[in-house]
Formats: C-alpha cells, structure tokens, sequence
C-alpha cells in the first residue's frame, strides 16, 4: 500500500545520491525470462519435488489455478540462482500493480492485468520495497527487470448503467454507471468518466475503430484521444509509470496491447518514457510491445521507417520491438515435424522480414522470440509447447530461438517441460500457467535445476553468451541434399532444418532433425568463402563431439561447400569452423 493518492504526490526528480543502474549490454543481447509473479515462487521455504533429471508436471487444479496460488515478489528474489543458471540474463515480471479486489486470494485477477492502483505494489505480491530489493539483487547478478505494463485500460473499477455488459455499436459512447468503489482507481485523477472510452466491449477485433474504441471484455478501456481528457489521462500514465523507474530502477517495460491503444499515445509514451530513462543516465531502457498479428501490422510499429501521418502530425511509435507473433504461429509446428507444416513456411515468415532493414543481422533487434506464453492465441487446444513433446524438441525449440534472429525469451515452466493440457480438459489460460511450486504440498516446488531440459537450455544459452555471432549475425537457411550431389531447401517433413549465422567473416550452422523417430544423413552447405581453406573442418560446439570436414561438391564447375552431418531423432546441434578463412 502507499500514502499516494494524487499524481500530484509524487516526485519525478532522481532519487538524491542515487545511482541508477545501466550496462553496456545491449538489450538486443539479452536472454529473457518471462514469469507471472503469482505462478513462480511463494514465500515458502521449499525443495525441488524431484531432483532427478526427468520433467515435472505442474498442478492441474482447474479451481485451484482460477485464483491466486501465492506467488510473490520474495520468492522470485530468492530463486535468482535458478533463473540466472539457466543463462537468462533478464526477468520480465507479469503486472505487479495492485489489480481489482485486493488482497481477496479468491480474486481472478492473479495475472495481473486488472489494475486498479497504478501507484501501488499489490499486497499479494508484496511491497514496493520488495519491488526494489528484487531489482537490486537482479542488478547485483547483472541482470535486467522488465515490467509489464498496461495503459491500454484499467480493471473493471466501474460499470455501465444497470451494470449489464455493454457491446461496442456504431462508436456510440455509452453514459457512465458507477464506480465498483469509493477509493479506486488510483492515482485519483483516474476517477473522472471521460477518461475512459465507455464503447462497451470489442465484438470484432480486427475491425478499425471498435479494438481500438472498445473494451477488453470487463476491463474498461482509457480513452487515448488526441483531445484535452486523453492527454490529460496520457500525462498521468506516464508519470505513474515513470515513478517506478525512479523508485525501483527498473529497466525495460513490456506495453500490453499496443495494437488497441492509439498511435500518437503510443508514441508519445514510449518517447516519455525513454527520455525519463536518458535523464535517470539509464540508456538501454528497454521498450517492446505486444503485438498479435501479422507483419504488415510489425512493420508500421517497429523498423527504420516506421512513421506514419495521423492527422498533421507525424507519428514514430518509439517501440525497440515488439513479441514476434508472425514466427510463434509457425515455428512449433515446424519444429515438430508435422506435415502440415513444411519449413518452407518458416523461410517465407523472413523473406517477409527482408525490406525491414538492409542487413538481415540487424532484422532480429526489432523482434522478441518465443514459442509459448501465458496466452497461446491461435492454439486450438491451448496448450504450451511441451504439451506432448519429448525432451528434445522442447530444448531444439528454446535452442532455435537462441541461435535464430531476435532476442529469445522463454515461458516459465518451459525449461521443467510443463505442458498445460489439465486434467483431460481441451486446454485454457488457467492450465497454461501452472505454478512452478506445489499446491497440494508447501514444502515442495518444480525448480529443479537437474532437469534434462533445464541443463541442455542453460548449455545452449552459454554458446549464446559466447559467440556473439548467435547475437548479432545474418541468417541463411541452408540447402541440404542426401547424396552430396543435388541440393535444395527442404520441402517437406521431416527434414533436416539448417542454418548459418554470419558475422564479420565467421560462421556458425545449426541443424536439426525435425523426426521423432528417424536419423538422418544429410549433406548441408556452408558458405564457401569462409571454409575454403585446405582441410576445413567444423567443430561441435553444442549437441555433438568432434569435428566433421568441409567437402568440394563432386562437380568441378561447382564451388560448393558442405558438410555431412549424422543426426539422431531430434538431435539439435551447434558447429563452428576450426579455422579462419586466411589459413
């Protein structure tokens, strides 16, 4: 809880004698992990339920998983060796604002994104000093916290007249009902009706302006306009946002729904916020978006040439980058080998990328990578990736996102192949986000640091640490061939998937056997420049041992390089060139 009441409360000047925390890691370098405060860690002192390197399965208490289970910020701060061992070097929390029926544990709004105290920690996560003490000892470990952040609406704090559901018509503004209570919202000056659209709820969510005008189904929508209430209303939000830069130091915030909050405030937070960040000396403040669709929709919010007109005035959006939801709609399905999933859709999601930037190392600072999160839309069931996916393919899929373009990010419970299917049930939120501790037993928790998959991700993101190829080089999927003669991308499953990653004359290959069942023996290029030395060889440096040599395709007219590769069901390996090009 906090004594702050009105905006006005509060001071923006830095904290005297502060020094706000900034490194020279770019944010484009990070490796992120996404948790949601209620689902990560309680207060409990517990041990890992199974200390084996088998998976766990989190609880499937449909009831149980509806409400808050306890998680809180104490117990994230108490576990950052699991998290920093597994090689994330950020933390992206799940709203921790005080959201709508604090502190009721029976309250469905444990995700977070029911806020109805902008300028208060809520109780069931903690305190705004639990806040600091977190990102203090992230700091200490050199590791970023991102908040996640919404300004597209409030909590449901107020109803419409009869406090039925009101549905979005026509862009009728509908009158005000009454507020659920006589001291929330917070600040105060969130208590004034015209700061709120009041279009009733969203029928078509792709339709202009109803996904921007309307409510998210109870959650009441901020009225964003360039008129005297909407900049009113603006000022407040980035003034709330920006005392948590001041009083936590935080690093990054994550702006939930971009795509439903006007451009011009958009912009005009996401530039606020920077210049906040600039004057705290905080220079790689990190600004991405959630942003469900498809690239044409990427492409006006993040890039070089981002600007658009609205009105007179000439809009830049402000955003780093935003969640690549493009490549999340096709890579699991790839990576599992299914057949309606050729990888051919994979190579067409970045050739769509292409006209983004001039060279394709620099695509991959505009996106954030995932194959699961809290949500799954367009999972039809909803479950997570490890829903029926051996051990393998759930460390090839976070294995991908390290070694592909973009800045990876992995869902909590990812890493102890949590699947979220429930208890013969078709999927749902709920199952998606089990706790990474045990309901039924408190002195138990999935934090199991032996895990199979645990320990091959924390492998892998220590490769990604190390080459900065993996960070900042150009793609190239690459062609494979089964008799070392005739070459082509694969067409069909399963395959082979290879790659290489370029960066200032050095070259890295992934491949992946995308079977479940099948070896592979494939032979895949590489590029002939950088392995054209006498006896050029490639090394493992994940996923294999030894080296494999570098062969002349049998054609003298053709200068082709490849190497043969042996790769078991699912087998995900990295490799490297034992030597420079000049020897």
């Amino acid at each position: 809880m906090t004594d702050i009441t009105s905006i006005n409360d509060i001071s923006l000047e830095p904290i005297p004698g502060k020094k706000y925390w900034d490194i020279d890691r770019l944010w484009t370098e990070e490796f992120i992990y996404f948790l949601l405060v209620d689902r990560f860690h309680d207060n409990n002192d517990r041990q890992p339920a199974n200390t084996s390197s088998n998976r766990s399965q989190g609880s499937q208490d449909g009831t149980k998983l509806s409400k808050f289970c306890g998680g809180t910020l104490k117990g994230i701060q108490n576990h950052l060796d699991y998290i920093q061992n597994l090689g994330c070097t950020a933390i992206w929390l799940s709203p921790i604002f005080e959201n709508n029926d604090a502190p009721n544990p029976d309250s469905g709004s444990y995700h977070g994104y029911s806020i109805q105290d902008y300028v208060s920690i809520d109780p069931r996560f903690g305190t705004k000093q639990d806040l600091i003490d977190l990102v203090e000892a992230a700091h200490s470990r050199e590791m970023r916290v991102i908040l996640d952040v919404v300004i597209n609406h409030s909590g449901d704090n107020w109803g419409y007249p009869g406090d039925y559901p009101y549905y979005y018509y026509n862009d009728i503004q509908f009158p005000f009902g009454s507020w659920r209570s006589d001291t929330r919202p917070l600040p105060i000056e969130l208590r004034n009706p015209d700061y709120y659209h009041r279009r009733g709820r969203i029928r078509n969510w792709s339709a202009y302006p109803d996904y921007v005008h309307g409510d998210f189904e109870s959650l009441k929508d901020f009225n964003n306009d360039e008129d005297a209430n909407g900049l009113a209303l603006q000022e407040v939000l980035i003034k709330a946002h920006c005392y948590w830069m001041r009083e936590a130091d935080i690093d990054g915030f994550r702006m939930d729904a971009v795509k439903h909050i006007g451009p011009l405030a958009s912009a005009r937070f996401a530039s606020a916020i920077r210049e906040y960040a600039y004057r705290l000396g905080k220079r790689e403040f990190f600004l991405f978006g959630e942003l469900i669709d498809q690239d044409d929709a990427i492409n006006r919010f993040v890039g070089p040439n981002t600007s658009t007109q609205t009105g007179d005035k000439t809009v830049f959006f402000g955003l780093n980058s935003v969640l690549d939801f493009p490549l999340y709609y096709v890579l699991p399905n790839v990576l599992k080998g299914f057949q309606y999933a050729p990888p051919q859709q994979l190579f067409n999601r970045y050739e769509a990328q292409q006209h983004r930037a001039l060279s394709m190392g620099e695509l991959g600072r505009y996106l954030v990578t995932f194959i699961d999160n809290h949500d799954q839309p367009g999972q039809n069931p909803r479950w997570r990736f490890g829903a029926d996916a051996p051990d393998p393919q759930i460390i090839a899929g976070i294995g991908y996102l390290l070694c592909a373009l973009g800045t990876p990010c992995i869902y909590y419970g990812t890493e102890q192949g949590f699947s979220g299917k429930g208890n013969n049930d078709a999927g749902g939120d709920r199952f998606i986000r089990e706790p990474l501790f045990s309901l039924e037993n408190n002195t138990q928790n999935y934090l199991n640091p032996n895990c199979n998959i645990y320990q091959e991700i924390a492998k892998i993101a220590q490769v990604f640490k190390t080459q900065a190829v993996l960070r900042f080089g150009r793609i190239y999927f690459r062609e494979i061939s089964g008799n070392g003669r005739d070459f082509g991308l694969p067409k069909g499953q399963p395959c082979t998937l290879a790659f290489s990653r370029i960066l200032g004359f050095q070259e890295v290959l992934i491949a992946y056997n995308t079977s479940y069942n099948e070896s592979r023996e494939d032979y895949v290029i590489v590029d002939r420049d950088l392995n054209s030395a006498v006896n050029a060889k490639l090394k493992f440096l994940y996923g294999g041992s030894g080296e494999v040599e570098v062969k002349k395709h049998p054609d003298p007219n053709n200068s082709a390089r490849f190497v043969q590769l042996f790769l078991k069901p699912m087998q995900f390996v990295i490799l490297q060139p034992t030597t420079s090009p000049s020897s």
